[in-house]
């Protein structure tokens, strides 16, 4: 079988796992947020917390449960990398201060952006009771929020939106968890490594020596897929042996990073009382994420006349096909792994990759922001539809008023300030422009990157912009702090102000938001929003790169 053969068959075993797997996790997932029993280990974590399991907050209560836990968790994860040098199993792993900063916002934010080395950054206690922690729990408020403004669409003339504390437990102990643990030990019988292993020095074949490394590797690899983190173990992330040996390790991981995204629209379709809204959504979801395989794809394979297509800074034992997928998948999602180099992409390649990301990471997005973030371009579709027919905007019988849409124009202006505003001082500012390798088109595209990236709360990188430095460590920093919790807050406030509302009767001038039309109205305005904003960066870096 020939490479564009085997790529094909990859592709399509990847979509029938995840055809297969859709009904069942999207409706198993609508049953543990619907749920009125509490499992015992829920009910001693309540207690513990002094949590009510059975009360209710509204929009403004919840959103200060999410900021608290938050800044409790950044707390958390700062102090242990600052004091991992008197930690158990340090062994030498150290970061300045500035890039311990960014850390901890960035696997609080669920970006995992990494600034340092793997290996060389962070302990094992660290990775483990730090950042694999982090995976698990940012992933889970991603989830809370987007089924609280399910909630919001579903609930009529409510004044709550459900209880963090109970959709965040819930999330962790009974989707995250057991689902990590079954990758995990998949992962682990595909060849990779877990273990407490002291660093070991070899001889090479060249008479050199080599270290290496070892780690709790197989049980962190599982859920900064599974979770859209993308943090890497090592510092070659998942292009790394010991983090993604072989074809099937690679095929399970982009399967695992999707798995969730993918099946929540079924969530919402069921919680909302009309699976055909689950269908739309995933419609949505689904086209975006096909026609940027395909770009990226295509870009790669005809990027070198050879029979390989074009492999610098990709895996032999993963190839161009493979690799795209990865990178497609990874880039549509929130996830930020990388089983290749993205800067060595070809301009329209790497520019795919790019356009994921501004797009809003809605194909399929990242557990949880995904699904939001779907829903809010649902919005803006009824929103201008209903302008340009001259009825009352609504969806699911909730009506889009002045309040409604200026949640949903703030939510979709601000990870585009950050973005434009972050690249642009960054261009200007000296100490970020020693860090870049390249300079004309692709330098600016090195930098619009990585602040479209920590923006979009994605994590992965152009590996040539060297960003482990005060400037960039801080104002990256912020753009993933800003671009994580801002939306949150007015994604709950959007939600409560849904939930608040009466439901109107469906009748012959109620536009239905579950057709392909709409589907296809919905890919327009996502499609429309990302070239108004971002066409001329796009321009100037990618596309003027490629026509040079």
């Amino acid at each position: 079988m020939g490479t564009a053969g085997s790529g094909l068959l990859t592709i399509a075993t990847l979509v029938l796992m995840l055809a297969v797997v859709h009904v069942p996790l999207g409706d198993y997932i609508a049953r543990v947020f619907t749920s009125t029993r509490d499992l015992r280990v829920e009910r001693v974590a309540y207690r513990l917390c002094g949590v009510d399991p059975r009360s209710e907050q509204r929009w403004s209560t919840y959103a200060v449960s999410v900021a608290g836990f938050s800044v409790a968790s950044l707390v958390t994860v700062f102090a242990l990398i600052q004091w991992q040098g008197s930690l158990p199993l340090a062994r030498g792993a150290a970061m300045d201060t500035d890039t311990a900063i960014n850390t901890a916002i960035s696997f609080v934010t669920n970006t995992n952006w990494q600034s340092y080395a793997g290996e060389a950054g962070a302990s094992a206690v660290v990775q483990t009771l730090a950042l694999a922690v982090q995976n698990f729990v940012s992933a889970a408020v991603g989830l809370a929020v987007a089924i609280a403004l399910v909630r919001g669409l579903a609930r009529d003339a409510s004044g709550t939106i459900g209880n963090f504390w109970v959709d965040l437990t819930r999330g962790v102990v009974r989707v995250l968890l057991p689902i990590a643990f079954i990758g995990a030990v998949v992962l682990l019988a595909g060849g990779v490594v877990q273990n407490l292993n002291a660093p070991e020095t070899v001889g090479t074949l060249s008479g050199g020596h080599q270290t290496i490394q070892g780690g709790l590797v197989a049980s962190q690899e599982s859920i900064k897929l599974l979770g859209t983190n993308g943090g890497g173990y090592f510092n070659a992330n998942s292009a790394h042996p010991f983090e993604n040996p072989n074809a099937v390790t690679n095929l399970v991981e982009i399967f695992l990073l999707l798995l969730i995204p993918f099946s929540l629209p079924r969530t919402y379709g069921r919680l909302v009382g009309d699976r055909r809204q689950g269908y739309a959504v995933l419609g949505l979801m689904a086209t975006l994420w096909a026609a940027m395989l395909t770009v990226i794809t295509w870009a790669e394979v005809s990027a070198s006349s050879g029979p390989l297509g074009a492999m610098e800074g990709k895996e032999v034992r993963f190839g161009v096909w493979a690799s795209a997928l990865f990178a497609n998948s990874t880039t549509g999602t929130s996830t930020g792994a990388v089983n290749s180099m993205h800067e060595s992409y070809s301009a329209i390649g790497g520019g795919g990759a790019l356009t994921n990301m501004l797009l809003g990471e809605i194909s399929p997005g990242g557990v949880g922001a995904g699904l939001y973030g779907v829903l809010v371009i649902a919005v803006l579709a009824v929103f201008i539809a209903g302008l340009m027919v001259g009825r009352t905007p609504e969806i699911l019988g909730k009506t889009i008023g002045r309040r409604e849409i200026t949640c949903v124009a703030l939510v979709t202006i601000t990870t585009p300030a950050l973005v434009l505003l972050g690249t642009g001082a960054a261009l200007a500012n000296g100490a970020a422009q020693d860090g870049m390798l390249s300079g004309g088109a692709h330098g600016l595209s090195e930098m619009l990157y990585a602040f479209a990236s920590a923006s979009n709360n994605n994590g992965s990188a152009f590996a040539g912009l060297t960003a482990d430095q005060p400037y960039l460590n801080l104002t990256l920093g912020a753009c993933m702090l800003i671009g994580r919790f801002v939306p949150i807050a007015l994604i709950l406030m959007l939600a409560g102000s849904l939930a608040a509302q009466r439901k109107r009767p469906v009748t012959d001038g109620t536009m239905p938001t579950h057709t392909p039309l709409f589907t296809g109205l919905m890919v327009g305005v996502a499609l429309l929003v990302t070239g108004l904003t971002f066409l001329p960066a796009l321009a100037l870096g990618p596309l003027a790169e490629a026509l040079s």
